[in-house]
């Protein structure tokens, strides 16, 4: 039998190798550790408990510049547009020093046994790029990134 995304778990797909910082790791390790493992992705663990997750993205958005919320006065009042959670956000994103200051919290996860297609529409519909992947104990046993999605694909598409 051939194999296709209806077959294929995120057993067979995911990197057993993953790569692991502390809440009190600080940005530099994590973006070391994320070059050379390779992987897109880092997880946060404390005490075997996943906190959070920590993405090319989320080293990259560290970078970008962030729009300051403008202020518009109004007779006695101040009103400011776009200020609020996503302002504050990205302040806590460009002035992290630590892996519990940059992570996504909480993440999704997805079971050794899900399939590929369900890891697939999992990526697809939270727009997420690494998913880790526990067992039945919820321990962490890998980790899938697009990367290794995309291997499979390829490797399913050129077989004939």
């Amino acid at each position: 039998m051939s194999e296709n995304s209806e077959t294929l778990t995120a057993a067979q797909v995911m990197r057993t190798d993953v790569p692991t910082v502390t809440l009190e790791d600080s940005v530099g390790t994590v973006a070391a550790l994320m070059v050379s493992s390779g992987s897109a992705g880092i997880v946060v663990v404390e005490g075997g408990n996943l906190h959070g997750i920590i993405t090319e993205a989320d080293l990259i958005g560290r970078e970008a510049e962030i729009s300051m919320p403008s202020e518009t006065n109004y007779f006695d009042a101040t009103i400011v547009s776009d200020g609020g959670t996503p302002f504050a956000k990205d302040i806590r994103r460009v002035t992290a020093s630590t892996a519990k200051e940059l992570m996504t919290s909480p993440i999704y996860t997805i079971r050794d046994s899900a399939t590929m297609q369900q890891v697939a529409t999992l990526m697809v519909d939270h727009q997420i790029n690494s998913v880790p992947v526990i067992d039945d104990t919820n321990a962490l046993v890998g980790i899938v990134n697009r990367a290794e999605l995309v291997k499979v694909i390829a490797r399913m598409e050129n077989q004939g």
